[in-house]
């Protein structure tokens, strides 16, 4: 029997799976009776969620691939100067520059892409 810890885990590892669609009303256990608008999001606050900023893409033959060796320069999609684009578990959640923080690279957060605008992206 999966508990809400298990069913908010598995909704967290796997984006796309039919967990993240189901309605996480009832995943309070002993917390009380919930109303149809409560939510309680204290079972998923420890899950890990991986993020990953993206600087740019490009698409190579294998045979450009091939020759690449040390000192090889690869060509982005993206010009220089825009923002990278920030991921959780592959959903695009805001865009942001690099920084340098106490000699450690970082990213500043320019823009945040909404809750709507990504449960729409899921869909």
């Amino acid at each position: 029997m999966n508990t809400a810890a298990d069913t908010a885990a598995q909704a967290a590892a796997d984006p796309g799976n039919d967990y993240t669609r189901a309605s996480f009303q009832n995943l309070g256990g002993d917390a009380g009776p919930r109303t149809q608008g409560d939510l309680n999001l204290d079972v998923i606050l420890d899950v890990a969620v991986v993020i990953s900023m993206e600087v740019g893409r490009a698409r190579l033959p294998i045979r450009n691939l091939l020759q690449l060796n040390q000192g090889s320069v690869v060509e982005l999609e993206r010009a220089a100067g825009e923002p990278l684009d920030v991921y959780a578990n592959g959903t695009l959640i805001a865009h942001g520059e690099v920084v340098v923080v106490n000699e450690k690279f970082g990213v500043r957060l320019i823009d945040v892409v909404s809750p709507a605008e990504r449960i729409r992206k899921l869909r």
